[in-house]
């Protein structure tokens, strides 16, 4: 199966934010409380993503006409990259990454940062990203990594 990066569209909002969802409630609820899940899923309604996608550079993977992962760039931080579980481990979410870095280096960005979940912290890890500190919102745990970027790596 071939796998598209390409750039969200308005009407990719209720297909992204079902892909984030399933993620949160099926990878996500592996390292997180039933309260931090229902909260973080609470801010990617498809009304929410749409405006995402207005405010940010999101990405969409797709496989088969169908929407799989996604991604974006935020000022200098990959944020909300999410890849249906049913997919996850085939190369979608490193190629997501790959989009993104190549976006931030196009844009002259020396490090990219992303504010990971523990979840995903070791996915990180493997693309070379750096835990450099720990945040919390209430008791959401997230790793802050870094990836300095040059124009060849």
């Amino acid at each position: 199966m071939t796998c598209d990066i390409r750039p969200a569209q308005a009407g990719d909002a209720a297909d992204i934010s079902r892909v984030i969802i399933r993620a949160l409630l099926e990878t996500n609820a592996k390292d997180y409380t039933p309260d931090i899940i229902a909260r973080v899923e609470l801010s990617f309604s498809s009304a929410a993503v749409e405006r995402l996608i207005d405010q940010r550079e999101v990405f969409v993977a797709e496989m088969d006409n169908r929407v799989v992962g996604t991604a974006s760039l935020d000022g200098q931080a990959l944020r909300t990259m999410f890849v249906l579980p049913d997919v996850q481990g085939r190369g979608i979410g490193r190629l997501l990454v790959q989009r993104i870095e190549r976006v931030a280096r196009e844009r002259q960005l020396a490090i990219l940062t992303v504010p990971a979940t523990v979840t995903a912290e070791a996915f990180y890890a493997r693309l070379g990203f750096v835990a450099v500190r720990e945040a919390y919102h209430g008791e959401e745990r997230t790793i802050i990594m870094e990836r300095v970027l040059s124009p060849t790596n």
